[in-house]
């Protein structure tokens, strides 16, 4: 025998509803008197404020262990890459001679990236120092802050400084500079107290023999240890990085050249086949002549 339930009204699902929200007989709020209401507010206020506590107390004592100016762990940056500048999408310097379009934003990507080393800048902000020799300075128990930085003169780029050059860093007329910069370590003594240096060639035979003549600036490629070590953004406010640039004279025309460059220093390997940036730096230019 089948029970059939007795269907409910409108009127009495509503008001069904209605006691369930407010019981004025029970003086209930959705089925709980107003001490169990406040009860399970307490509980949870309780419980939310001891996980707060617990994870802000854990969060202060993690970065008690933290140096607000030197990684905590720099394992994986224990030799600096290479990159160039003018910094362009996947490497490829390409320079159309006759179209200024095709180099003018290189140039004024150089102009920007070189301003810092403007000689009066460099004057203003930072040291002349002894060449040959680390620039340390320890804190000796008393936070050196902030740290001093090396002059690393506009001028010392010779022909590539751009400064009065009415060949835009040799773009216009299709000997091009590009610039070599060694990435920030921090506390990293590059060389281990040698002298070291950059230098450049083809990838190959045959970009060897495209590649032509070039010069460099400093001379011989030449990185001076006074520029190291590197004691971080916030100390070493005033840093800025030594660099080598390489003009290249008599590029074969409307041939792309592999170019690799590196870094010739005691400390630093440029033979790790997992990582092509260690120590070096490789990129393809084109010069374009009609």
């Amino acid at each position: 025998m089948v029970i059939q339930k007795e269907k409910k009204s409108c009127g009495q699902v509503v008001e069904e509803w209605k006691e369930f929200v407010w019981n004025p007989r029970t003086h209930q709020f959705m089925g709980r008197t107003g001490t169990s209401w406040a009860f399970i507010l307490l509980f949870y206020l309780v419980f939310y404020g001891f996980l707060t506590a617990m994870f802000s107390l854990t969060m202060w004592v993690m970065l008690q262990t933290v140096s607000d100016h030197t990684p905590k762990y720099q394992d994986r940056l224990a030799t600096p890459g290479l990159m160039i500048r003018p910094k362009t999408e996947n490497l490829d310097v390409i320079v159309n001679v006759s179209d200024t379009e095709s180099w003018d934003q290189h140039v004024q990507k150089l102009n920007k990236f070189l301003e810092p080393y403007n000689d009066s800048i460099q004057a203003q902000k930072n040291d002349v120092c002894r060449p040959g020799r680390y620039y340390e300075q320890p804190d000796n128990g008393v936070l050196n802050y902030p740290k001093r930085a090396c002059q690393f003169n506009r001028t010392q780029l010779g022909n590539c400084s751009g400064i009065g050059d009415p060949t835009h860093y040799g773009y216009s007329t299709g000997q091009p500079c590009v610039f070599i910069k060694m990435n920030r370590v921090i506390n990293f003594y590059a060389g281990a107290n040698q002298s070291m240096n950059v230098t450049c060639a083809g990838k190959r035979d045959e970009d060897a023999e495209n590649l032509g003549h070039f010069v460099m600036f400093p001379p011989n490629g030449n990185i001076d240890l006074m520029y190291f070590p590197y004691y971080g953004k916030k100390f070493h406010v005033n840093y800025t990085q030594p660099l080598v640039a390489v003009k290249f004279l008599n590029v074969t025309p409307n041939v792309e050249v592999n170019v690799e460059c590196r870094i010739n220093a005691a400390n630093i390997a440029t033979d790790d086949e997992r990582d092509k940036f260690a120590g070096r730096v490789a990129f393809k230019l084109r010069i374009n002549k009609t």
